[in-house]
């Protein structure tokens, strides 16, 4: 691994996509939830890639507070921050190739404080955007979860599965919310013919991993990043299907330079299903930090998710030609390396 870790990656992905990716040049992007780990990578990538290919790749950068946008990017000609509350009407009318919505509360703190702010974001947010381009030819990417399924079968989840959602708890604030958008942007393909995707995301991980994510693979995450012990809540028994966050930004430039439209994919790597001790137990050994257990208190509780097993079928989107790159441990190697190589720069 050379020390520019980060790079290698956009140089890998860009390869990926092949010759389709120059269809992108002079075209806009128009990103919701810019500063959240899976946009801000993209946004970071798009950035890149103009200048180390000369293209001319225009984003709007969108947030609920600017000063997290100036915070997080640098300055650039082709990067146009947007302070916008998606739960509001919109300020103007963008005119954008590509919308990618990313914008949600989506870790268990955010639910049990904020449902109706979760929903709202999900569903007035996803409907304020679909209106602003139903008249036009601009694609819509819509960033679901691989929560919708609900309490988990005996096998993994497939496209086709519905899953079954206790309505009547809090907690199904975020994958009721997400279920419906879904439903809105298809209803939205066909009574005004909207080119929509879907994509649902597992359990991503990555050095931007933000602050107040609240999940128990992200405070693992920040403390091995940080040199600190981890601490379980949990046995852990669980099995997630993990994905790192260059495989699912892969996976939206994937689907948005190879898809047809009306289509939904789940986006998981089969080489990473892991139990959260599992995932814990990989973390502590690649960071050289301790793993210990502690009983979490009772808002902690509320926010905690219901299902056994969270376990994504992604053949559909493999099918299609995408192939995640990075293992449970090659993708926590590079996570820890990052941040490493961000310390000395």
């Amino acid at each position: 691994m050379t020390i520019n870790t980060l790079e290698n990656e956009y140089k890998k992905l860009v390869d990926l996509l092949g010759d389709e990716i120059l269809k992108l040049n002079n075209k806009s992007f128009f990103i919701t939830g810019a500063t959240g780990l899976v946009a801000s990578y993209l946004v970071d990538f798009i950035m890149w890639y103009n200048t180390a290919y000369s293209q001319n790749i225009y984003v709007y950068a969108i947030s609920s507070k600017l000063e997290k946008l100036q915070k997080r990017f640098k300055a650039n000609k082709n990067l146009c921050f947007i302070e916008q509350n998606l739960n509001e009407p919109l300020k103007k009318k963008y005119e954008a190739d590509y919308i990618i919505h990313a914008a949600s509360n989506a870790h268990p703190l955010a639910f049990s404080k904020d449902p109706v702010g979760t929903m709202k974001t999900n569903l007035t947010g996803t409907m304020n955007l679909l209106e602003m381009i139903k008249d036009t030819a601009a694609c819509f990417l819509y960033i679901s979860t691989g929560e919708i399924y609900g309490n988990n079968t005996d096998k993994p989840f497939t496209e086709d599965d519905f899953g079954m959602i206790d309505s009547k708890l809090v907690r199904s604030c975020y994958p009721e919310s997400k279920r419906a958008a879904e439903t809105l942007c298809m209803s939205y393909n066909h009574q005004y013919n909207i080119k929509a995707n879907i994509l649902r995301l597992c359990y991503v991980y990555g050095a931007a991993i933000t602050n107040e994510n609240s999940r128990a693979d992200a405070q693992f995450l920040r403390n091995a990043l940080n040199g600190e012990k981890i601490i379980m809540k949990s046995e852990g028994l669980q099995k997630r299907t993990y994905c790192y966050v260059a495989d699912a930004v892969y996976a939206m430039l994937y689907v948005i330079l190879y898809s047809k439209d009306s289509q939904v994919y789940n986006v998981a790597n089969p080489n990473s299903i892991a139990s959260i001790r599992e995932y814990a137990e990989t973390l502590s050994e690649l960071a050289e930090v301790s793993l210990q257990f502690e009983i979490p208190d009772e808002i902690e509780k509320q926010g905690y998710s219901k299902p056994l097993d969270s376990i994504l079928d992604a053949s559909k989107l493999m099918d299609l030609g995408w192939q995640p790159q990075y293992d449970l441990k090659t993708g926590l190697s590079h996570t820890l390396m990052i941040k490493k190589e961000e310390k000395h720069v």
